[in-house]
Formats: structure tokens, sequence, C-alpha cells
């Protein structure tokens, strides 16, 4: 049996982490963000300047947590919850 990252999500669609690797991946990506948000940040002289030159690394970044979602989780599906095998 395949060992998954990431699970479905208990309702909707989307992934949680699944394990410590999972969670790792996570975190990375949200300490990468904060970086990236800070050292734009810096170096910008206004609010809209920092947002429009955060967009692209966080679309970016986002990319790539989506696809390693993807190759290390669950195969995505809408759930609805516990009962969610009767309802297909």
């Amino acid at each position: 049996m395949k060992e998954f990252w990431f699970k479905n999500k208990k309702y909707g669609y989307g992934w949680a982490p699944a394990n410590w690797k999972g969670w790792l991946v996570l975190i990375f990506w949200l300490g990468l963000n904060v970086w990236f948000f800070s050292k734009i940040d810096k170096n910008s002289h206004s609010v809209s300047d920092t947002l429009i030159g955060f967009f692209p690394a966080f679309v970016t970044s986002t990319i790539f947590l989506i696809g390693i979602c993807i190759v290390k989780g669950e195969k995505p599906r809408w759930r609805w919850g516990d009962n969610d095998e009767s309802v297909k």
C-alpha cells in the first residue's frame, strides 16, 4: 500500500497533511511565503507594490504545493463527510 503524505479532506475538495512528511511540506510552503513576503515588503514603498510583487511568488509556490499534493496524496474528489461512500 502506498503511503500518502496528504489525505482527502473530510468535507469538500482538497487535501490535509496525513503524516509528518505532509506537515513538513506545508510548513516549508508557509515559511517560504513568509520569507518571500518579508523580502518583497522590505524593498517596496506601498502596500500595492508589496502585494503586486508577492502575487507571482505566491502563485508559483502554491502551484508547486498542489503538484506535490497530487503526486504524494490521495486522488482528489469531492467528499460529503463520513457517509460519503453512500452518496456517489
